[in-house]
């Protein structure tokens, strides 16, 4: 007897499921409450983001490597982070309609596209060449418009381009950067994985005036972003 070939009705189905499992079972459980988000991460195809070559890894709770490489991924930091932390890092930004927003670590684009879905305009920064021109790929095969990938140190004097109402990290910092604070709007957000393993939190930044307010709600362990301070091993 001939088995019947899997039609792309069958590939399709089969992706569709994947994808309602990461959301319902990595995703949602991680106290992901927003709907708003939840429904933003089925319409966003994450799948379309990540190299072909781990295209079948695209909604496992796992980092993926954006470089040829695994151990150069690992050592740049350069990798699409786990989908449960996308998520939280964005439900936390409470991105507005109306937001304009800083991300830095472009990587594939995914981050920017969710983040593009949500707000009215958003500047990306990507310090690797190579990863800028796959990001835009990704975004304008998305119809994602409003985000500008630019190659760029995160790490350096970014006054120029702000203010900006989020300012958001797709990779941790050992220390909260006080040059992106200034770039808040009153009531802007700074959101980032902040620490050194074996703890890093997850940090929330709220500007008030000249003053901020400083929150801490979950633990990640996440990759670096290039050349952000870090603070000395030695002590006196």
């Amino acid at each position: 007897m001939n088995m019947p070939l899997n039609t792309s009705a069958d590939t399709n189905n089969l992706v569709e499921q994947a994808r309602f499992n990461m959301i319902e079972q990595q995703i949602r459980p991680w106290r992901l409450l927003d709907e708003d988000v939840l429904e933003l991460l089925t319409q966003v195809r994450r799948e379309e983001f990540v190299p072909a070559a781990y295209r079948s890894m695209a909604f496992m709770d796992i980092e993926i490597p954006l470089n040829a490489s695994v151990e150069e991924a690992e050592r740049t930091g350069q990798v699409m982070l786990a989908p449960r932390v996308e998520a939280r890092l964005l439900q936390d930004a409470e991105v507005k309609p109306t937001d304009r927003v800083l991300e830095i670590g472009t990587g594939s684009g995914y981050m920017a596209a969710l983040l593009g879905r949500s707000a009215a305009q958003v500047i990306s920064l990507e310090i690797n060449a190579e990863l800028v021109d796959f990001a835009k790929d990704n975004l304008l095969g998305a119809g994602i418009s409003n985000v500008e990938v630019r190659l760029g140190d995160g790490s350096r004097n970014l006054s120029a381009d702000g203010p900006f109402d989020v300012v958001i990290l797709s990779g941790s910092v050992a220390e909260i950067p006080q040059g992106l604070l200034s770039l808040l709007t009153e009531g802007g957000r700074f959101v980032a994985v902040v620490g050194q393993e074996p703890v890093m939190r997850a940090t929330v930044v709220t500007r008030s005036g000249n003053g901020f307010k400083t929150t801490q709600p979950w633990d990640a362990i996440v990759p670096r972003l290039l050349n952000f301070a870090e603070p000395s091993p030695f002590k006196f």
